[in-house]
């Protein structure tokens, strides 16, 4: 029987590692001191009026929508964007998954609960709203069930200290060995290929935020408000434009700067074009 270089994860396959990465992680081992922070602004004219004529068309999307379809898009295009550093080893998820945190209803008592999707190849904008859409449905109402980590953290929460820390940490070993049951791991936001963050929809600017040694997240992207602000234009005078900031907290680790910096412009001609975010998200598509 042939001998098997790499170990699989369910969630993830193995990949090799030059040597270089390897004593990078080696070297900073932990996630949350490899975290590097990057600041973009992007024009989104071109999204802003695309949405208000299908808007006024009487099919209506959300700035979020556009935004998961542009990010998926992206990490479809740029595959080291799938992948994570665990137990000092590189993995690449088996599918590219976007998770966020929502409340459960619109006031300040509401509950947060976390959301994962998961896309396809072949979604579109439109296929991607409706797996919001869905999701959030099942979650907001009166007679809601939740499932997966919602119910866990919901449990291991309101358990004792003497408790609950031993148990965090046999979940933590377990997380790091890649076996930690679905339970654990269904609907969690870190374990997804991005967590996002609409920061816009409370009328906030971008931030950063940090990301943990927990789970399989190697990035964070958090959006801001879209804002009127001027721009020089090829003629050299300014022109109101939509502007919408991002701040992306990532591993250092999963890629170079250069594949990072490549990935964000690819992202931004995404939103420039956004008569392809109604494409499939897949390669060759």
């Amino acid at each position: 029987m042939k001998r098997r270089l790499f170990y699989d994860r369910k969630d993830a396959r193995r990949v090799p590692m030059v040597g270089l990465l390897q004593l990078a992680v080696d070297l900073k081992p932990q996630r949350c001191v490899s975290d590097v922070y990057i600041n973009e602004k992007a024009d989104v004219t071109a999204l802003v009026n695309y949405l208000e004529g299908l808007k006024a068309s009487g099919d209506h999307y959300t700035y979020f929508h556009a935004f998961l379809t542009a990010i998926g898009k992206t990490i479809y295009s740029r595959p080291k964007l799938n992948t994570f550093i665990q137990n000092r080893h590189l993995y690449e998820h088996n599918e590219v998954s976007l998770a966020f945190v929502a409340k459960m209803a619109l006031n300040d008592k509401a509950e947060e609960i976390m959301v994962h999707i998961v896309l396809d190849p072949e979604d579109t904008m439109e296929t991607i709203r409706e797996k919001c859409v869905k999701k959030l449905s099942n979650l907001r109402g009166e007679h809601v069930t939740k499932q997966g980590a919602n119910t866990a953290i919901d449990v291991l929460g309101n358990l004792p200290n003497i408790i609950r820390v031993p148990i965090l940490g046999v979940i933590k070993w377990l997380d790091k060995h890649g076996i930690l049951p679905a339970g654990l791991t269904k609907d969690n936001i870190y374990y997804s290929s991005m967590i996002v963050s609409n920061l816009g929809s409370i009328h906030c600017d971008a931030i950063y935020h940090n990301i943990t040694d927990f789970g399989t997240s190697s990035s964070l992207a958090t959006i801001g408000e879209i804002r009127d602000l001027p721009v020089y234009g090829e003629d050299g005078e300014l022109h109101p434009r939509k502007i919408c900031e991002f701040g992306v907290t990532i591993d250092e680790r999963i890629a170079d700067g250069f594949y990072l910096s490549k990935s964000i412009q690819l992202m931004k001609e995404y939103l420039n074009k956004p008569e392809c975010l109604m494409e499939p998200i897949g390669p060759g598509k």
